[in-house]
């Protein structure tokens, strides 16, 4: 048993498998449509909510966790620990880092004597969810709170998350393009490739087809990660398996790649993203 809990949520998109294995409390996004206010990967799934958005003339809102939603998720860690360490997406693109920070700060005047380390990653998706499954397998092995924060913190800072669609239209809808704006009106027919530079959504390449966008990614790892480097690497798509499988391989054939998963991207980040995106999040690690 970990005498570190860790705590994150669902925009880290982990696979369900391993939140169970490692014991991650993970804090629900939510997803708005209409008057439905659903709790994200929970309520509503990313294939049912890519269906919707194919023919949505308005997209769904989403919202960050709100201090009470943490603070659930703490309560729950406290009933086996007195250390916590919570990972947020980054500060820079949602309030939930604000929100998590409120929370410890009601939770210390209840309960002073638990430890709470929060963590912005300055990432999402499954870069945020690297350092999260890092942190908890760190903490599975006995390591304090402050080597588990600095192993999240490294992952995190290592991490890149890299992902294509066919359209930047739902990341302009949602008002979530950032940097990327100036692309909009020049994309008709090119593929975006979009990436996270210090916590801001940005455009990182373009590409004339998919074929190509899966190539131009894998030298965007290539760059990022070096030559002969092994990394542990995490695909996430939203209602695009086959698509994912072409990514996929090209990866596995360029790269030592010690530890794979696959999962869906969150519901609340595939608003902006839309159907048919296919992503990569990886880091570079030792020769294992």
């Amino acid at each position: 048993m970990s005498t570190v809990g860790i705590l994150t949520d669902t925009t880290a998109s982990i696979p369900e498998s391993l939140v169970k294995e490692l014991g991650i409390e993970v804090v629900p996004y939510y997803v708005h449509r209409g008057l439905e206010t659903l709790r994200d990967a929970i309520d509503i799934k990313t294939d049912t909510l890519a269906r919707y958005l194919e023919s949505a003339t308005e997209l769904p809102t989403t919202s960050n966790p709100a201090p009470g939603d943490y603070l659930n998720g703490f309560n729950q860690l406290t009933k086996r620990t007195r250390d916590i360490v919570a990972l947020t997406m980054t500060s820079k693109g949602s309030g939930a880092f604000q929100s998590c920070r409120a929370a410890v700060n009601i939770l210390r005047e209840k309960l002073p004597q638990v430890h709470i380390e929060v963590v912005d990653t300055l990432q999402v998706a499954m870069s945020q969810g690297w350092a999260a499954i890092e942190a908890a397998r760190a903490a599975v092995g006995g390591l304090s709170i402050d080597s588990v924060v600095e192993k999240a913190s490294l992952v995190a800072r290592k991490g890149m998350m890299l992902q294509t669609a066919d359209t930047l239209r739902y990341l302009q809808m949602g008002g979530r393009i950032g940097r990327a704006q100036h692309l909009v009106g020049s994309l008709l027919n090119i593929k975006p490739i979009i990436g996270m530079q210090n916590g801001i959504i940005m455009a990182v390449g373009t590409a004339r087809s998919r074929k190509k966008a899966y190539l131009r990614i894998v030298e965007l790892i290539h760059q990022q990660v070096g030559e002969g480097a092994c990394i542990k690497v995490a695909f996430t798509h939203v209602a695009a398996a086959e698509q994912l499988d072409q990514l996929r391989e090209r990866v596995l054939e360029n790269f030592e790649c010690i530890e794979v998963l696959t999962s869906p991207l969150s519901p609340a980040l595939a608003v902006h993203s839309g159907p048919g995106t296919v992503g990569v999040s990886f880091f570079p690690v030792d020769g294992g």
